[in-house]
Parts: C-alpha cells; sequence; structure tokens
C-alpha cells in the first residue's frame, strides 16, 4: 500500500492486565538468599516476569532462581565472591549477550552461570549444548507516537515494506519521511522483529536497510523503552512490556508510546490471538536437563516455573502450552 493512501487512524486500542497494581520488580536478587543456585541473565524483554518467579519459587523454602536484569550497573556478581571470587562479569544486555555469557561460563567451568533469558530461538550450534525450554508467549507490535503520521493501523505488508526502506513509505534518503528503529545489538526483540519483517542482522549491520537505526544520536535504543520516540519515528514493542508497564506492575518507560493494530488484530491482554507472537524460552544446559535444580524449576510441564500461572500472567505474558518441553536443543 503507498503510504499517501494510507488512511490515518486516530484510536488506540486499551491495554490491561487484571492484576494491576502489582508492585515494581527489583533489578537484581533481592532478599536472602543473596545468591541463588540457579544465577541467569540476558533478555530485557522477560527480566521482569523472571524477577517475579524468582521471588514467588522456593524449593525446600529456599529462594533459587537469580536473574540479573539486562541492564543497570555496569558488573554483575552472581555467586558468592567468598566461595567463588571470578562471578564478576559485564552485565550482558539482551538474549544473545546472555546466551554467549552462558556458554562463556560452561565453557570455562567455573558455575558463574546456569541459564539465560532469551526472547528469541537460536539454534546454531553451541557448545557445550543448549535447550530451550519455553515458558510463556508473548507478542510484538509496533509501536509510535499518538501524534505521529504513521498509521495505527496496518499490514505485516506494510511493516515489511517499511523495514525495507521502501521509498513509497519511508521516503527518500538521507532525511527520511521515518526514523525506522531496531532494538540495540543482541536483542532477542530485534532478532524476532528481523525474522518477522524479512530481513537479516548481517544485511541491517552492512547498510543494506539505511532507514534503520538501531542508535539514537550516540545511544544504543534499549527494547521497550518508548521515549526513543518522536513523531516520525516507529519501533517494535513487547506486548507483554507495554501491558506490565501500562499496568505499573514495572517500571513505566513507555514515554508516549502507544501500540499498533496488525492485520487487524488489536495487541489485546495475554496476546493469545495475536498474529506476530513468540516463545519465550530459559535457555539451560543441555547436560543439566535431568538434574536438580535444574529440573525441578525449568523442565516439564509440572516445574515450579510452568505451575506459576497466575506470575507469568501479571506481567502481561501468555502461559504456554509447551511450557517446559526440551525439545528445542542446539546441536
Amino acid at each position: 500500500m503507498n503510504k499517501k493512501k494510507i488512511a490515518f487512524a486516530f484510536a488506540a486500542a486499551a491495554l490491561a492486565v487484571g492484576t494491576a497494581g502489582a508492585s515494581i520488580a527489583i533489578a537484581d536478587p533481592a532478599g536472602s538468599p543473596q545468591y541463588r543456585q540457579l544465577s541467569g541473565v540476558g533478555s530485557d524483554t522477560t527480566q521482569d516476569v523472571m524477577n517475579g518467579l524468582a521471588a514467588a519459587i522456593t524449593v525446600n523454602g529456599q529462594k533459587v532462581l537469580g536473574s540479573y536484569d539486562a541492564t543497570g550497573s555496569a558488573n554483575v556478581t552472581t555467586k558468592d565472591p567468598a566461595v567463588n571470587a571470578n562471578c564478576t562479569m559485564a552485565r550482558p544486555n539482551g538474549s544473545g549477550a546472555g546466551r554467549a555469557a552462558l556458554l562463556t561460563s560452561l565453557q570455562a567451568g567455573n558455575g558463574c552461570l546456569d541459564f539465560a533469558r532469551s526472547s528469541s530461538l537460536n539454534l546454531a550450534a553451541a557448545a557445550p549444548g543448549l535447550t530451550y525450554v519455553p515458558f510463556a508467549v508473548d507478542g510484538v507490535s509496533y509501536a509510535i507516537t499518538p501524534g505521529s503520521a504513521i498509521p495505527r493501523k496496518l499490514a505485516l505488508a506494510d511493516l515489511k515494506a517499511i523495514y525495507h526502506c521502501d521509498p513509497n513509505y519511508v521516503g527518500s534518503g538521507p532525511n527520511y519521511d521515518m526514523t525506522v528503529y531496531l532494538p540495540q545489538a543482541g536483542s532477542g526483540t530485534r532478532s524476532f522483529w528481523e525474522s518477522t519483517v524479512g530481513i537479516t542482522d548481517a544485511d541491517v549491520v552492512a547498510g543494506v536497510y539505511p532507514c534503520i537505526k538501531d542508535k539514537k544520536g550516540s545511544t544504543p535504543v534499549q527494547e521497550h523503552d518508548g521515549r526513543v520516540l518522536d513523531d516520525k519515528a516507529i519501533v517494535p514493542f513487547s506486548i507483554a512490556q507495554y501491558q506490565a508497564q501500562s499496568s505499573q506492575t514495572i517500571a513505566d518507560l513507555r514515554g508516549r508510546a502507544i501500540l499498533g493494530t496488525i492485520d487487524g488484530a488489536a495487541p489485546t491482554v495475554l496476546n493469545t490471538g495475536f498474529g506476530v507472537k513468540r516463545d519465550v524460552y530459559n535457555v539451560i544446559p543441555t547436560s543439566k536437563v535431568g538434574t536438580a535444580p535444574w529440573s525441578t524449576v525449568f523442565v516439564g510441564g509440572n516445574s515450579e516455573i510452568c505451575k506459576q500461572a497466575s506470575v507469568i500472567n501479571t506481567y502481561g505474558f501468555a502461559t504456554n502450552p509447551n511450557c517446559g518441553d526440551t525439545t528445542k536443543q542446539t546441536p
């Protein structure tokens, strides 16, 4: 559809979750014990729901999950320095960085990391082997501002044209009519959105799509932070994150962002009917699938995480019918 013929809509879908008013999650593990048996890093998308699960789940009366946010202090310390002095590391930001940090820890055999959060699936070869364990479902839409000239209702074909820098949509460079954003390198949402709109990260990095930016000025675009938007900009945004921010369950970073409708489907509660959706995962060492506490917490439909449907829903995610499945493994 030519941008000149697109109708400009002015009504946004109302978004809410039934547990509005839940307390804002804490960025890194809090309370006793300070250091947990299962330490994890990675995805911005799932950091808050994993914080909620870490607070809710106990094994033999002890909290066992320690989930460290994608952003915050420059470094994190994931194990007790009195026991393991080598577990202070640069804070991994995003699914890719989390998986890489987990692999580094496994290859070193240092015990510093036990899982990684991931909002995308990457079954490329990894040694040691990794298992992607799904636990929830998210939807992803596009975010714009209320005053944007970009329509609030688009077809997926329109979004593909925008992210392919079609001049009928984005205008001609170097001063494009739209600012087309992707989140920071290593983001699982970035990877998922690239797949959704039919582009590759290698081509983005190579400048094949010159209208796309992943920085505002010199600052990387952090996923699910609507404050990056102005009235010419568009960026992918997790529906679960938007809902949880809207309900004040987590810190509200939406700014003026509103979510668009794709192919006539509104970005509504729990995302189950939304066309652009994804499983989200915890990535664990394949060698630990049958070993407690990994097996107790992550594996199978009766695992401690899969029992926590109300917590998962509180953070805007739908429960996953394949929660705890272990069939998605790297070679």
